[in-house]
């Protein structure tokens, strides 16, 4: 009876271990996403600041190997990045509980409006998007300074980091991102050969979930897009419709973030599920509301079926809003495992390293553009960056709360200039 008693209350316990990470995750995560600002290169920075030097759930290594491996895949790449660290930390449940936390805050944002259809431009005070914007400056600046001080520590990386900053600022896009990453695993293999395998924090890269089940899921994801198309083909239903466009939209995009528009558009606008006037007022209210742009897709769900009332509405904006991030969710949870043992290997860790420095130098482009050059456009926009940073770098706030200094900050100016 006492083993017994002792086996139970081992599991109790463990049992209760696992339900606090969850919660851990869900709660950092949602604070998250009433606070993270700019897109998805700020969320990078975010996370760094969250989850590598507070929290240190993460080496810089092992968080640079996280966004190298998002980067490789289709769908929202910071929501993916936010995905694997919740994985990593407390396995598919914690992934689960990162994303709802990561993403409700917004989302309940975007479909409160879709059910409205309210025009917010006019709501939305005076310099408070501008006050945003800078803080989002000082953010990704100070996660490129510290992850530069671990990931380019030598001039060979510091110089390929250089290199892929430029390829990305003239190629563009997720190609160019592409490119450089390309060009990094290339250069990392002639020229840090020697480079001893990381295996310090292992265990960060050991998710809970069968090798078997992550062939599964990217078995699932492919039939789902290659099925969902054929479905809708002979079903012209409004839950079908979405259901496939959502999904093809986040499975095809490689980013996420402003790159996925052109994609919704064709499948909402086109089919004249949405119009075209509420898709652009849409996109207006999903830059004025933290977390990730792809809740934009809860908006255009919610306005589709806005004629169906407001709980048909909530429940297709819940759809759509689901579909567009599935895909993502499904290739991260397929690529960890097998991604643990490839950075543990020696010329896979001399690849990574390159790859590590083209992901500062990535990095390092989208702080030039577009966040600093849409971001910074007077002086005063200089002031609240630098004071974020200040904040920041020197009295080591954390991200979160420097938000609502920046926003306090562009409104008050805007009311004095």
């Amino acid at each position: 009876m006492l083993r017994a008693w002792c086996k139970d209350s081992v599991a109790i316990r463990r049992f209760w271990d696992e339900i606090g990470l969850k919660s851990e995750a869900f709660f950092t995560f949602l604070r998250l996403g009433f606070t993270a600002f700019g897109g998805p290169v700020a969320h990078i920075g975010y996370f760094r600041d969250e989850f590598v030097a507070r929290r240190r759930w993460l080496t810089d290594e092992a968080y640079a190997d996280v966004v190298a491996l998002c980067q490789f895949l289709p769908g929202p790449a910071s929501s993916q990045v936010g995905l694997a660290i919740g994985m990593l930390k407390a396995g598919p449940w914690g992934a689960l509980a990162a994303w709802i936390g990561f993403t409700l805050p917004s989302a309940v944002l975007m479909t409160a409006a879709a059910l409205s259809l309210l025009q917010m431009g006019d709501a939305i005070p005076a310099g408070l998007l501008e006050g945003l914007k800078a803080v989002v400056v000082a953010v990704v600046t100070n996660a490129l300074i510290g992850m530069g001080k671990s990931l380019t520590p030598d001039l060979p990386r510091l110089a390929l980091a250089g290199l892929a900053m430029a390829i990305t600022l003239f190629v563009g896009g997720a190609s160019g991102q592409l490119v450089a990453i390309a060009i990094g695993i290339v250069i990392g293999l002639i020229a840090f050969k020697t480079a001893s395998p990381q295996t310090s924090d292992a265990p960060e890269f050991a998710p809970a979930i069968p090798k078997a089940a992550s062939v599964a899921l990217l078995i699932a994801f492919f039939v789902l897009l290659i099925g969902l198309p054929l479905v809708a083909a002979k079903d012209q239903s409004l839950v079908v419709q979405i259901a496939d466009g959502f999904y093809r939209s986040g499975a095809l995009v490689f980013g996420g973030g402003h790159v996925v528009l052109p994609l919704l558009q064709a499948e909402t606008v086109g089919p004249g599920l949405v119009g075209a006037t509420e898709f652009t007022a849409g996109y207006g209210l999903a830059q004025a509301v933290p977390g990730p742009l792809f809740t934009f897709s809860a908006f255009l769900g919610g306005a589709a079926s806005i004629d169906e009332g407001p709980l048909a509405a909530s429940l297709f904006a819940l759809l759509a809003l689901t579909m567009i991030f599935l895909p993502g969710a499904l290739l991260v949870a397929a690529a960890l495992p097998f991604w643990a043992e490839l950075r543990a290997n020696q010329t896979a860790r001399a690849a990574l390293n390159g790859v590590n420095a083209s992901v500062v130098g990535i990095l390092a482009a989208a702080l030039y553009t577009p966040v600093t050059t849409t971001a910074i456009t007077d002086w005063t926009d200089v002031a609240i960056a630098s004071l974020a940073f200040i904040g920041l770098a020197v009295l080591r706030w954390p991200a979160w709360s420097v938000v609502p200094l920046g926003a306090g900050l562009g409104v008050a100016a805007a009311s004095v200039l």
